[in-house]
């Protein structure tokens, strides 16, 4: 198997070679038909000057003017073949250098002499060289003759030859330094690219803050180096949020453990009361029922990430869903001196959303009741946005810090105040995001309530639900 600059030597040369054999083949296929056209011509130019001779002297004897007047040879008739013959194929007159030789004389040439037409032959067998030879039909008193002048394709054929091999050589040499200046220049590159291959090599995921380097040029090379380096930057975010994440994680698991387990040891130090041991017991749980749902949470974020969430699953009434969602969580908000309002907009109530909608607006109102006020009121809005649906929070809390907007959606992520106010773990937004982007839509947050923080999913919705 070539390498890649192999290919592309090959391949270059392989071209030229094309294009420069398709030239060569045109260049010798038009000097052909120049040097036959040529030929032609003049054998056609002889032929009409010999049957103008024998109009001019019609009623005398039938002959070849082999030498005009003066006794000077003529350098045009020197090297050519000329007889005269009838239709019969009777040969009435010939040159001196064609001795007791004679052109030939078809009878399908003899019928097409006899309508009128000029023909052209090629002679390859005539003699000791190749002939090309011309008939002219001529009527003299009545009667048609035919003046047929030959010559010579030998010095066409030498001359096509030497053409040719001028040509072959031309194309080889030319296709060899192209070839050469392929090699140099794809050597240049791909050096270039070798470059970058034994850097990024390199590269690993300890040293992801490390970058190509840039030869300073906007070609190809720099866009790939910007390109690769781009996707660099990328993969060390990734990395940095998994790292966080994972030691978030391992964080928000190893407290829970740890209460859990200094829990029991000091339960199993010495004989208890039936009492103590169904506090501990109770306490226990808790912590057990925490560890519950920050798996479960930690898995659905997984599945999300790995594109393995369940999306098909049926529709559900966008308005059944809240008002079971806002039933679930009256009674919190009612221990709180709190009450949640669902307004349901138009024919909004009658789209089909996916369940896992439940889950978000479970994690949206949960916190606003968290960071809601004692005697507040937490309001819940249901309303169409074009095909979408789109599930409104706004509460009456404290609202949110300006440093804090930038990472309220991290997992993981609680704000001073947050950690200050209520327990929590920092997965509910998180995990919100992450639901709607799966199903297609967008959850944000308005910052600019003039009072507490409004939230806002929109999400793909069925009309009519089906």
């Amino acid at each position: 198997m070539f390498s890649l600059r192999g290919r592309l030597v090959l391949g270059h040369a392989g071209a030229v070679l094309i294009i420069v054999g398709c030239a060569a083949l045109a260049g010798w296929w038009q000097l052909s038909r120049s040097l036959h056209g040529q030929l032609d011509g003049a054998l056609l130019a002889l032929a009409e000057a010999e049957a103008g001779i024998l109009v001019a002297t019609h009623g005398t004897p039938v002959r070849v003017h082999d030498t005009p007047s003066g006794n000077v040879p003529s350098l045009t008739r020197l090297d050519r073949l000329i007889q005269i013959v009838d239709l019969q194929g009777r040969v009435l007159a010939r040159s001196s250098n064609l001795a007791n030789g004679t052109l030939p004389l078809q009878t399908a040439l003899q019928a097409r002499l006899a309508a009128g037409e000029t023909v052209f032959d090629t002679l390859p067998h005539a003699g000791e060289e190749p002939l090309r030879m011309v008939s002219l039909p001529t009527v003299i008193d009545g009667r048609t003759l035919a003046v047929q002048v030959a010559g010579s394709l030998d010095d066409v054929d030498h001359t096509l030859q030497a053409a040719g091999l001028l040509f072959a050589a031309m194309a080889a040499a030319l296709m060899l330094a192209v070839s050469g200046a392929g090699l140099l220049l794809t050597r240049d590159i791909l050096r270039a690219i070798d470059g970058l291959v034994s850097r990024a090599r390199l590269i690993g995921d300890a040293s992801l803050h490390e970058r190509l380097p840039h030869q300073g040029t906007d070609d190809e090379i720099g866009k790939l180096v910007d390109t690769l380096n781009a996707m660099l930057s990328r993969l060390e975010s990734a990395f940095m949020v998994q790292r966080r994440f994972t030691a978030d994680a391992s964080h928000e698991l190893r407290t829970p453990l740890s209460r859990l387990r200094m829990e029991i040891e000091v339960t199993l130090r010495r004989p208890r009361s039936e009492e103590y041991y169904a506090e501990a017991l109770r306490s226990c749980l808790e912590e057990v029922l925490r560890l519950s749902g920050l798996v479960d949470q930690l898995l659905t974020l997984a599945r999300i990430d790995a594109g393995t969430q369940e999306g098909g699953a049926d529709t559900l009434p966008v308005a059944m869903m809240a008002q079971a969602v806002v039933g679930r969580l009256q009674p919190a908000a009612q221990d709180r001196g709190m009450r949640i309002r669902l307004d349901i907009m138009g024919s909004a109530g009658g789209a089909g959303v996916h369940p896992a909608l439940a889950l978000v607006l479970t994690n949206l109102l949960d916190n606003a009741i968290k960071f809601s006020p004692p005697g507040s009121e937490v309001e819940v809005t249901v309303y169409k946005a074009g095909d979408d649906v789109m599930l409104v929070v706004d509460d009456q809390g404290p609202g949110i810090a300006p440093e804090d907007l930038p990472h309220i959606f991290d997992r993981f992520y609680r704000g001073a105040q947050a950690r200050a106010a209520t327990p929590g773990m920092g997965l509910g937004l998180a995990l919100s995001r992450s639901i709607v982007h799966a199903l297609g839509g967008s959850l944000g947050v308005d910052a600019s309530a003039a009072r507490g923080a409004r939230f806002a999913a929109r999400t793909r919705a069925v009309y009519p639900l089906q």
